[in-house]
């Protein structure tokens, strides 16, 4: 199917909406199951992880999440039964809070943090069928800074999505936050569908997006 074939078959309407992908400011279990089988290659997103980060004030504060309540529950299970029930690649960091089915083909961002008070990696889990993988970038400055509490860098979305020797062309993030996900598919030349809740996040992915040009 085409990017404009499933967005019509979505009929919900896009809070964003341009050649390289779609937004669509709303929970992902409304738009989910309006999206058809089969027409999505790529599941590329980083749910929250339910571990109540915020439980340490300054690991929050440093996040500039001070006194919010956020990271306290997982994402509905329903929505990793959808990421599961469809032939599709699927790479979901966070993925080892889940429980999901056993997998030889981890991948690791080691944020050569050197034992710093942050951790050292984070973990994304994937049915790729390929042997564990690391890739090394620090989060600092990234991507002209951070602007969401858990952003990955770009180049390491683009690196995830490198690895689909399947070569996807249509790729979902259902929690795409500030838009990291979308930024990494455009630079490819990939077409996204992008889900996010919070409208203030949905407009800073739009910001992103626009400063970024359709590959030749």
């Amino acid at each position: 199917m085409t990017l404009d074939e499933i967005i019509e078959a979505i009929g919900v309407k896009p809070f964003y909406q341009e050649p390289a992908g779609v937004i669509y400011c709303a929970d992902c279990l409304d738009i989910l199951p309006r999206i058809p089988d089969k027409a999505i290659d790529l599941v590329l997103t980083d749910p929250p992880y339910g571990i109540n980060i915020n439980k340490s004030n300054r690991l929050s504060v440093s996040r500039g999440r001070g006194g919010e309540d956020w990271d306290g529950q997982k994402a509905d299970p329903r929505i990793m039964s959808w990421i599961l029930t469809f032939p599709m690649t699927a790479i979901i960091w966070g993925g080892n809070y889940y429980g999901l089915p056993a997998v030889r083909g981890f991948l690791i961002w080691d944020k050569l943090n050197d034992g710093r008070d942050f951790a050292d990696c984070e973990f994304a889990w994937t049915n790729i069928d390929m042997v564990a993988r690391i890739f090394k970038i620090r989060p600092q400055n990234m991507d002209g800074g951070k602007v969401h509490t858990t952003q990955k860098p770009v180049k390491l979305m683009t690196w995830c999505i490198s690895l689909d020797k399947s070569n996807p062309q249509i790729i979902l993030d259902p929690f795409l936050g500030s838009g990291t996900t979308a930024v990494a598919a455009k630079q490819l030349g990939r077409r996204f569908i992008g889900i996010e809740i919070e409208e203030k996040y949905c407009q800073i992915a739009v910001e992103r997006l626009r400063q970024e040009v359709l590959p030749l």
